[in-house]
C-alpha cells in the first residue's frame, strides 16, 4: 500500500503560497570546541541519525488529477550534500548578521522535488561560536515517522555518534499509472472518500464547500464562546510578501520563575504557570510596541493570540502523534492594562477558563476544515481556513519546553536555540519560544515590509519581563 500523506499533513502543502512557506526552522548557537567543528562532522551526525528515520530520504509525489492525497516515495537520487550546507557570516559576525541570514534563507521555499529539509552550518560567528540553522516542512514532521531535523543533530552527551549499519535501499519510484491505480484502490476501501472523488462538477464544489463552511462556522462558534468579539483590527494582520525579518531574544528562565513566585498569589496561585508569565510578558511587549507606533491603546485594547497547548496526561512523552495532542487556546492579551501584575492575572484566568471550560479547539480541527474532501477541494478548505485566520486571531505564540541540561552537536555544547515559525496568510508575525538549559529563547519571524520595527518588539520583550520581575507583590 502507498505511504500516503494524511489530510492533516497534506493541508500544510496546500496552504503554501508564494508568500507563505509552511516550513518550521530553528537557530542553534554553539560554542566552538577546541578541536573545531566542520561541515564533515555535521554531515556525519546527520547521516548517522537519519538512518532510523526513512522519511528524511523520501520526497512527495502528487497523484495525477489529485485523485487522492500525495504519497511519500524514496528519493532514488538522495544526495546528503544537497541538504547539509555551509555558509559564513560577514564580519563582525554578530547576532544581527546571523538574524539577517536566517531571515533570507527562511524566505526561500524547500524544493519539492527532494526531501523536504535543509541544514546549514554557519561559521564566522563572533565570540568563538558557530550556528546550525534548520528548515523542515510541516508535512514531514508528524511526530511518528519523522521529527524536526534539529532534534537529530543533538545529543545529551558530547562525542560522535556510534557508526551504524545503513541498510536503506531506495525503492523504485512508482509511475503515474501506479499512483492512479493505488488512489482508486484506496478510494474503494474508503467509500466516503470515493464518493468525494467521483462526485462531479458544480455539485462537488457546492457540497464540499458547504461542509467547509459548516466547519468554519463551528470553529467560529467555539472561538466566540471564549472571546466576546472578533479579533481586533491590528497592524499584526496585513498583506504579506515573501521576505522576512527575524529577531532572536534570549532571557533567563529564573526570571520567569521569579515572576511566577512573586505575582502568582491568591486563590488560584497554583494555576499560574510559566506559560502564563510568557504570555503576560508578550502582552506587555505588544503594549510598548503599539505605543511606539502611535497606535491607539485604550483600557479595553487586546491582541488575540492563538496559543497551542499540550493536553495534560496525553501520550507517552515519546512525541508520537503530537499533532493530535495539541489544543488551541484563543487568548485576548490585555495590552490596554497598564499594570504588569494585573496583566499576568488576567492572562492566567483566561487560559484556565479556556482549558477547563472546554473552549479550546483541537489542532486537527483547525487544519482539517475540509474533512475528507479530494485534495483539490481540501486545498480550497485549507486556504479558506488561512484566510479566516485574521478574523480569528492576530498572532500565533508557540511555547515548547526544552531540556534543562546542556545538549551537544558532537563535542560542541549548544548555548541557545531559537524557533522559527512560519507565517500564514494575513499574519505579519509569528512568535516561537523554547526553554533550554536555564534560558527562555524567543524567535520572532516577521514580514519584512509589515514589521520593519520587529527589533523594537524584541527589546520590548526584555523590558516587559524586567517590569514584571521588578514589581512588588500586589503592585500594579
Amino acid at each position: 500500500m502507498p505511504d500516503r500523506l494524511t489530510s492533516l499533513d497534506a493541508s500544510f502543502l496546500y496552504l503554501e503560497e508564494p508568500t507563505t512557506f509552511m516550513h518550521v526552522g530553528s537557530v542553534m548557537v554553539f560554542e566552538t570546541p577546541a578541536e573545531g567543528f566542520s561541515l564533515e562532522e555535521l554531515s556525519t551526525l546527520v547521516q548517522r541519525r537519519i538512518v532510523g528515520y526513512p522519511r528524511f530520504r523520501q520526497k512527495v509525489r502528487e497523484v495525477p488529477g489529485r485523485l487522492a492525497n500525495p504519497v511519500w516515495v524514496d528519493d532514488e537520487a538522495f544526495d546528503l550534500s544537497y541538504h547539509v550546507r555551509q555558509s559564513a557570516l560577514p564580519r563582525p559576525g554578530g547576532d544581527d548578521q546571523l538574524q539577517e541570514f536566517v531571515a533570507r534563507i527562511q524566505s526561500r521555499p524547500l524544493d519539492r522535488r527532494r526531501p523536504l529539509w535543509e541544514v546549514y552550518l554557519i561559521e564566522g560567528l563572533e565570540l568563538d561560536r558557530f550556528a546550525v540553522v534548520t528548515k523542515t516542512h510541516h508535512a514531514l514532521v508528524d511526530g511518528v515517522h519523522a521529527v524536526d531535523i534539529s532534534q537529530l543533530v543533538l545529543d545529551g552527551e558530547p562525542g560522535e555518534p556510534a557508526p551504524v549499519t545503513d541498510a536503506w535501499r531506495p525503492r523504485s519510484e512508482p509511475t503515474d499509472l501506479q499512483l492512479v491505480g493505488d488512489a482508486v484502490v484506496d478510494n474503494l476501501l474508503g467509500p466516503s472518500q470515493a464518493l468525494d472523488a467521483v462526485r462531479g462538477g458544480a455539485n462537488e464544489v457546492r457540497e464540499v464547500g458547504e461542509r467547509v463552511l459548516r466547519g468554519v462556522g463551528s470553529l467560529l462558534s467555539t472561538v466566540a464562546r471564549g472571546a466576546a468579539r472578533p479579533a481586533p483590527v491590528s497592524p499584526l494582520n496585513a498583506e504579506i510578501g515573501a521576505a522576512r525579518r527575524f529577531v532572536m531574544v534570549g532571557t533567563d528562565l529564573e526570571d520567569h520563575r521569579r515572576v511566577r513566585a512573586r505575582l502568582g498569589q491568591g486563590a488560584y496561585a497554583e494555576d499560574v504557570s510559566i506559560n502564563d508569565v510568557v504570555l503576560a510578558t508578550i502582552a506587555g511587549a505588544f503594549r510598548t510596541w503599539l505605543l511606539t507606533r502611535g497606535e491607539p491603546v485604550g483600557p479595553g485594547s487586546v491582541v488575540r493570540a492563538m496559543v497551542p497547548v499540550s493536553i495534560d496526561g496525553a501520550g507517552d512523552g515519546s512525541g508520537a502523534g503530537v499533532g493530535h495532542r495539541l489544543t488551541a487556546c484563543f487568548v485576548d492579551l490585555p495590552v490596554g492594562e497598564p499594570g504588569a501584575s494585573m496583566r499576568l492575572h488576567q492572562v492566567a484566568f483566561a487560559m484556565r477558563q479556556q482549558i477547563e471550560g472546554g473552549q479550546a479547539v483541537g489542532a486537527e480541527r483547525l487544519v482539517g476544515l475540509a474533512g475528507f474532501a479530494p485534495p483539490t477541494l481540501h486545498a480550497l478548505g485549507a486556504r479558506l481556513g488561512s484566510a479566516m485566520s485574521r478574523r480569528l486571531f492576530n498572532v500565533v505564540v508557540t511555547n515548547v519546553p526544552g531540556p534543562q541540561s546542556t545538549l551537544y552537536a558532537g563535542h560542541a555544547p549548544m548555548l541557545s536555540t531559537y524557533p522559527v515559525m512560519p507565517l500564514a496568510r494575513g499574519q505579519a508575525l509569528a512568535i516561537g519560544l523554547t526553554s533550554y538549559d536555564g534560558g527562555v529563547y524567543y524567535g520572532l519571524n516577521a514580514d519584512r515590509n509589515a514589521m520593519p520595527d520587529v527589533e523594537v518588539l524584541g527589546q520590548s520583550i526584555v523590558d516587559s519581563l524586567a517590569e514584571l520581575s521588578q514589581k512588588r507583590e500586589g503592585a500594579g
